[in-house]
């Protein structure tokens, strides 16, 4: 079986005020400083086209993830989880939800949790990187990571959009820069002690963690604290418990973000285990047609790796985090 651990799908009222008249063309929007924020265009809520692309690509089943939920307000994340529900029920078979609540909400958002994991039958929940400016190795986000844990769900850690990236042309604050901080984010978490606070937390990082692998043996090298002359200090001192690479078997990479192309994977599975990746496209924002999806699925299938690993990247990991395995 092949699941989609990575499609990203808004409900209709959201996306069209934004299109034309036809509703064809994308279109762009900006933040006030000017900063490319989001692009919009028909196919972020046209499921029965997900489920057509789907079945040219070979995917049996997706995760739906929303990402105008990772940011929105209480009331917004109930009627996303609502409509994501529903569309869930709509099609049969084909998706699954991950609840969308304000991490930084408190005991509003706990009961958003529970009500999508009891209610709703969401195995999983989904934040941004960086939530209103705050990174995720602060303290203010412990009672939402006691939460996650507490109620047996995993957590989809997302890039987070471009407001939050220095003022770059070229579009660079989302091509390049969101990849970068989601490899510090991976950082922080490991770094931050987080995995040590909430040894049960099931992370997932998207994108394969932007990447961060060719730069482990540098982090390892920064924890030298008495070479670096920061063993005292307040801030630089902090390190995790285990070793940086202990904890990758502890966490999950999903292979979002990479349109299509093996290589990314192939360097990866140099430092993660097949048992910690999953299987993503990043659809509709990346990949917009099912040919692409059928290449990678079956540039997996062709990687010098046990059949048990192949299975295991392209669907039975992903059934193990939805309680369906």
């Amino acid at each position: 079986m092949v699941i989609d651990f990575h499609i990203h799908y808004i409900p209709e009222k959201y996306v069209k005020p934004f299109l034309g008249a036809d509703g064809a063309a994308p279109v762009v929007t900006f933040n006030a400083e000017g900063k490319v924020k989001d692009t919009y265009h028909s196919l972020k809520y046209d499921l029965p086209k997900f489920i057509e692309v789907m079945k040219i690509g070979g995917v049996d089943m997706a995760v739906l993830t929303c990402g105008l939920g990772m940011r929105a307000d209480i009331d917004d994340c109930r009627y996303i989880n609502d409509d994501i529900r529903e569309q869930v029920e709509k099609y049969p078979g084909y998706f699954k939800g991950v609840a969308h609540a304000p991490s930084l909400d408190g005991k509003e958002s706990y009961k958003e949790l529970k009500r999508c994991r009891d209610e709703l039958g969401f195995k999983g929940v989904v934040m941004h990187s960086i939530v209103q400016g705050v990174q995720v190795d602060s303290p203010k986000f412990y009672p939402f990571y006691e939460a996650v844990e507490e109620l047996g769900m995993f957590l989809i850690i997302h890039p987070c959009n471009a407001d939050f990236a220095p003022d770059f042309d070229y579009d660079l604050a989302r091509s390049m820069w969101r990849e970068g901080h989601l490899a510090v984010t991976t950082a922080l978490l490991i770094e931050g002690g987080i995995l040590d606070r909430f040894p049960n937390l099931k992370i997932v990082m998207s994108h394969l963690g932007g990447h961060f692998y060719p730069v482990i043996s540098r982090m390892e090298l920064y924890r030298d604290k008495e070479h670096w002359g920061t063993k005292d200090h307040p801030r630089h001192s902090k390190t995790s418990k285990m070793p940086f690479r202990w904890y990758l078997d502890k966490m999950w990479f999903d292979t979002g973000g990479i349109r299509g192309f093996i290589n990314p994977v192939k360097m990866a599975l140099m430092e993660i285990k097949p048992q910690n990746i999953l299987y993503g496209t990043d659809f509709p924002i990346e990949i917009k047609e099912g040919n692409t999806i059928k290449t990678l699925v079956d540039d997996i299938r062709a990687l010098p790796l046990p059949q048990s690993d192949i299975d295991d990247i392209l669907g039975n990991n992903a059934l193990r985090l939805l309680g369906m395995m």
